[in-house]
């Protein structure tokens, strides 16, 4: 109808061609009149002259300002925690994001995991477990050198980080021996299935220990605890230090660092404004402060708590079975008749764990009988 319009096409009876294409004749009325006056036909904005619920034009101001202040730790949970300190009006992070999107400054990673399906698992005092776990930078020469780093699982405080040429044992124990001077020794640590932290031939063998397990429980009295292996989400909160690390280093020190010592240096200011400076999203407040308002710490020979999971010690009959509880019957195994082990339970789902922290299975709780059966061997 528009182009018709548009195109001065001689229409003699308006009525009938209205009846004949499904148009209200206001309608075409309406349009003919735009036409004329505007010459063509244009599509309006539909947006409403008055928006009384938009966001104030200075708090945009003040979001565009932090998106840029606030960098790399800029995302709308840390741009809504500090507009809270400047603002009467605080907008909500879906509405941050929208206003960060228009000016195009949002970031998009559809393929991203919903936040909605999150799991959050974490120990309930400082100094239950901590996390270990080595990355690798590259220095100014292309030299490639390993950071083992320890986080704390409950309050996130980034506890220690050592710099070594490698990934070995006596880099992991000097990791462990920075950690414990700083912020005192954990009930546990948990480890992956590195060379640094278990037995090379603990795959032939589950009551091999490495000498860095040894080392921990003979002088501190800390157990180790091996992630499943391949399963990197077992050390999701070291892992995504690693990120972290890495990205505020880029901001702080876009050049590579020429020695060990330069990148020891910058790593220790780094971890300084990570545990005191920097909000902590899961957290909502600074590591450090998270730990020293914790109402409680833990350590070696005080068994691990969780908000949501606990920790069971359980002898293995000889017929290798272990009660969970008095209504939970779980096998576990011959192999480990008379051993004490493990058992890590988070919601309906249950790990077991051998004695030196190897994993021996899991399963599914199921609440309707008493008599579990057998664990889904580790990987």
């Amino acid at each position: 109808m528009d182009a018709i319009l548009q195109a001065d096409v001689k229409i003699d009876n308006v009525a009938e061609w209205c009846r004949g294409n499904g148009v209200n004749p206001r309608t075409f009325y309406r349009h003919r009149r735009r036409v004329e006056i505007e010459g063509m036909w244009r599509s309006r904005s539909r947006r409403p002259h008055t928006m009384p619920m938009a966001t104030a034009p200075e708090v945009v101001e003040q979001i565009l300002r932090l998106r840029r202040e606030l960098a790399p730790d800029h995302g709308a949970d840390n741009i809504r925690a500090a507009l809270q300190t400047v603002a009467s009006e605080v907008p909500s992070r879906a509405t941050i994001n929208r206003i960060l999107d228009r000016h195009g400054l949002l970031a998009k990673n559809p393929a991203k995991r919903p936040r909605s399906s999150w799991r959050r698992f974490s120990y309930a005092r400082p100094r239950d477990c901590y996390q270990i776990d080595g990355t690798e930078y590259r220095l100014a020469d292309g030299t490639t050198v390993v950071a083992i780093d320890v986080i704390d699982d409950c309050s996130r405080v980034w506890v220690a980080s050592h710099v070594a040429a490698a990934e070995t044992i006596t880099a992991a124990l000097d990791a462990m021996d920075h950690a414990v001077n700083e912020w005192g020794a954990p009930g546990m640590v948990l480890a992956d299935n590195g060379s640094a932290f278990a037995h090379k031939d603990r795959a032939k063998d589950k009551t091999l220990t490495s000498r860095f397990s040894r080392t921990l429980a003979a002088t501190h009295g800390i157990r180790v605890i091996h992630s499943s292996p391949y399963h990197p989400q077992t050390l999701g909160k070291c892992e995504r230090l690693h990120q972290t690390a890495a990205r505020l280093l880029t901001h702080h020190y876009p050049q590579p660092a020429a020695t060990t010592t330069e990148l020891q240096q910058r790593l220790a200011a780094i971890r300084d404004h990570y545990n005191t400076r920097r909000r902590h999203s899961a957290m909502d407040t600074t590591p450090a402060h998270a730990w020293t308002n914790a109402p409680a710490h833990g350590g070696p020979g005080d068994l691990p708590r969780q908000d949501n999971a606990t920790v069971h010690l359980r002898k293995v009959t000889t017929t290798g079975i272990v009660d969970l509880r008095r209504t939970s019957r779980i096998r576990i195994g011959t192999a480990h008749a008379g051993q004490t082990i493990t058992l890590l339970r988070s919601g309906p789902l249950v790990t077991a764990y051998t004695h030196d922290g190897d994993p021996i299975g899991q399963l599914i709780l199921d609440e309707t009988k008493r008599y579990q059966g057998k664990l889904t061997p580790a990987a």
